[in-house]
């Protein structure tokens, strides 16, 4: 799926506007675009103990850099982890 421009410059109008916060639930392509235009203040990943082989990256090619910081985590009784990741200041690269 290809997102326009246009699109883009919707979303960063609504992103500036009261009302509630966006969410985006199993849309690759959407999160593409709004990591490569900075329109991604907030992440919430859910890691599942699994792997099936090729899938799509959620940090692809044209992400921009920007640091998150780790603000809640929860593990489910199968093993899945829940991180919520909100922006946090500037990219710093070094050791962790």
């Amino acid at each position: 799926m290809f997102i326009n421009n246009n699109v883009v410059e919707e979303l960063k109008k609504l992103k500036h506007q009261d009302g509630p916060d966006m969410q985006v639930y199993g849309s690759g392509n959407l999160v593409q675009t709004l990591l490569k235009n900075d329109l991604v203040d907030e992440l919430w990943l859910k890691i599942f103990p699994i792997t099936l082989g090729k899938g799509k990256r959620l940090f692809d090619k044209g992400t921009i850099p920007a640091a998150f910081k780790l603000t809640e985590t929860k593990i489910s009784p199968k093993g899945v982890i829940v991180a919520n990741y909100k922006r946090f200041g500037k990219v710093k690269t070094g050791s962790f």
